[in-house]
């Protein structure tokens, strides 16, 4: 069943992509912000509470329908409930479209635009990206944006999936996920401005959460891609990047092609700017590799393939063996 629904659901969203804007997006987006108006009151415990209420109420939700339909209706409804759910909270289309346009505008020599366009992704300030760094900056946000859209939710569905809970799991990495992107710091979001401890927990929370994810990705890129550079770089260089989960999927996907992903400063601040995000002051403090060009964007999207077909082999050989027991 996990294997259908994943496989099912990422043909779904290649044929009927998501929008970026849609009705369960957006009431996920409400709820949060409704949550921290009336929970964040600028205290640690209050901030504990909201970001609870706010993750853990859809979660708590999305298990119980799916508990409701596997008692009430059996398998083949709780699995078209697991398929609705992963198509909302997984898929390459959620973000492919942004590297699409970039990459089409950099094959072009359309630097501008192409700084446009990032900025909008990133939703920060087109200024604060600086120049000569495009090429670096798209192919580390389009990993870091595989890892959470993809294989972070694939991790959670399948460890929930265990007890009979996999569209939770799915929800509450996408919603967790969600909340550390939004309330990294205090007043970062126009719509609902949050406390310095709402934002310190928001973070907090999510590096616990993502740290199994990050790891199993940069393993996988590690497999697909250089292996031995790839886990070079993991043990050398994961803690030149501002955050440390995301460090070690940087540091193995750019053994694993190859290419220079310029080092963040070792702690940086969380929103830092990204034109902060500057190559070191000498050349120990950049990764080794190639310079990053518009010909990396290729491989980077083949390692990306790979790595799903190296997760759909897995989810095969454990299919087949669960069927032999």
């Amino acid at each position: 069943m996990i294997l259908l629904a994943i496989v099912t659901t990422l043909l779904l969203e290649q044929v009927w992509p998501l929008a970026p804007r849609n009705p369960v997006l957006d009431a996920l987006r409400h709820w949060a912000q409704a949550v921290a108006r009336n929970v964040d009151a600028g205290a640690p415990q209050h901030a504990w509470l909201a970001w609870t209420l706010a993750v853990l109420g859809p979660t708590l939700a999305v298990a119980l329908v799916h508990v409701a339909l596997t008692w009430l209706a059996g398998w083949p409804l709780a699995l078209l409930w697991t398929i609705a759910v992963l198509y909302v909270s997984l898929g390459f289309r959620q973000f492919s479209h942004h590297f699409v346009a970039i990459r089409d505008a950099l094959e072009v020599g359309d630097e501008e635009r192409a700084r446009q366009l990032l900025a909008r992704w990133q939703q920060v300030d087109e200024s604060s990206i600086a120049r000569g760094e495009l090429v670096r900056l798209v192919l580390e946000h389009s990993v870091l944006a595989a890892h959470r859209h993809v294989f972070g939710v694939m991790l959670w569905f399948c460890l929930l999936e265990v007890v009979g809970l996999g569209p939770a799991g799915a929800v509450f990495y996408r919603q967790a996920g969600a909340l550390a992107r939004d309330w990294r710091a205090s007043g970062s979001s126009p719509d609902a401005p949050v406390s310095a401890a709402l934002a310190d927990v928001t973070q907090a929370a999510w590096a616990w959460i993502d740290w199994l994810p990050a790891r199993c990705t940069a393993l996988a890129l590690a497999i697909v891609g250089s292996f031995e550079d790839a886990i070079d770089a993991w043990r050398r260089h994961a803690d030149r990047f501002g955050n440390a989960n995301d460090g070690v999927i940087l540091a193995a996907a750019a053994g694993a092609v190859g290419v220079r992903l310029g080092a963040m400063p070792a702690r940086a601040a969380p929103g830092q700017p990204l034109g902060e995000v500057a190559l070191g002051t000498s050349p120990d403090d950049a990764l080794p590799g190639e310079a990053p060009s518009v010909l990396h964007f290729a491989r980077v999207v083949g390692l990306v393939w790979r790595m799903v077909a190296l997760w759909l082999l897995l989810l095969a050989l454990l299919t087949v063996a669960h069927v032999l027991g």
